[in-house]
């Protein structure tokens, strides 16, 4: 056969044409199959071979068959007519948000529980949606959602606070607690007076991944009249654990911390002054309110409906205020 256009323009009918006589092999039932009559068909036929420059069938008066071309090509056909009849309910279904990709940042406090059952839990409801977690830290996420790689984000911040330009879903509230060496005098106390704790060296996250969280801290000694002691700073909270251990101070973190054991290590809630807030911190789901998909919309509207939220009056009597 001549060899094929160099800009092959098939259309889905031809293929179907294709499979409906590769299946009836005969011209005339395969036109009645495809409501059309048997010229049409026998030209758009000889209009698909010339197009491919490969032979399909093979044709006599009396029988039609399939060319080992055709029977080669014959499952791809069926393969492509089926995803293509998939479309619409595809486009449907992607533009409802019951399918797509998700790309979601987290900070690693999130990581060591809320995150694993909020993912097993919104899978279930939306199968489709594939999930994409990237963990990172706070200024870092701002820049991602800035620059359109990431959907939304779990941040961590001080009480109250929201980042300009950002929508945002308050997730959880918890209380600050000590990470203290295990060989650390103050670590056979069940609860340790602030005051003793802030003449600590102090290792902690440096102020450009939680500005607002950072200055919280650093309030709680000027309070006091204390300059704090940063003997070390390190940007995961899995660090900062591990420095804790090797002695290198002591750190504040928040109270899901607790769940990450490291040998060496112990946390324990803090001895407030009488009528003293305990010092909180809060998570956020962030993300752009002019970039919402469908399937942001979606997880959106699940971490609302998520209890995981404390009071405020619940958080503030984690540890009841004590003189001290």
């Amino acid at each position: 056969m001549n060899a094929p256009s160099r800009s092959l323009r098939i259309e889905l009918r031809q293929w179907r044409q294709f499979v409906a006589l590769a299946e009836e092999l005969h011209f005339g039932r395969a036109a009645a199959r495809l409501h059309m009559t048997q010229p049409p068909l026998t030209q758009a036929i000889a209009g698909l071979e010339a197009a491919l420059g490969v032979r399909l069938f093979e044709r006599t008066q009396r029988s039609v068959q399939i060319t080992p071309a055709g029977a080669a090509l014959l499952p791809e056909v069926r393969d492509l007519l089926s995803r293509a009849q998939a479309l619409p309910e595809l486009a449907r279904a992607a533009a409802a948000g019951e399918l797509g990709r998700l790309r979601l940042a987290f900070v690693s406090t999130v990581g060591f529980e809320l995150l694993p059952r909020w993912v097993r839990a919104f899978r279930e409801q939306w199968p489709q949606v594939a999930l994409e977690l990237i963990e990172a830290t706070g200024d870092v996420q701002l820049d991602l959602l800035a620059r359109g790689e990431v959907d939304a984000g779990f941040v961590l911040h001080s009480p109250g606070f929201t980042t300009p330009g950002l929508a945002h879903a308050l997730i959880a509230t918890e209380p600050l607690v000590v990470a203290l060496p295990e060989s650390h005098p103050l670590a056979a106390e069940e609860r340790p007076a602030l005051k003793r704790l802030l003449a600590e060296p102090l290792v902690i996250f440096p102020r450009r991944i939680l500005p607002s969280l950072f200055d919280a801290i650093f309030a709680l000694y000027n309070a006091a009249g204390r300059v704090p002691q940063v003997a070390q700073e390190a940007i995961q909270m899995q660090t900062i654990v591990n420095l804790v251990s090797a002695g290198l101070g002591m750190a504040w973190v928040p109270q899901s911390v607790r769940q990450f054991q490291r040998p060496g290590v112990v946390y324990r809630s803090v001895a407030w002054p009488r009528g003293r807030a305990v010092p909180a911190c809060e998570t956020s789901l962030v993300w752009r309110a002019d970039a919402v998909s469908p399937a942001l919309a979606h997880f959106i509207g699940f971490a609302r409906e998520q209890d995981v939220v404390p009071p405020r009056s619940t958080a503030a009597r984690v540890a009841a205020p004590r003189g001290g």
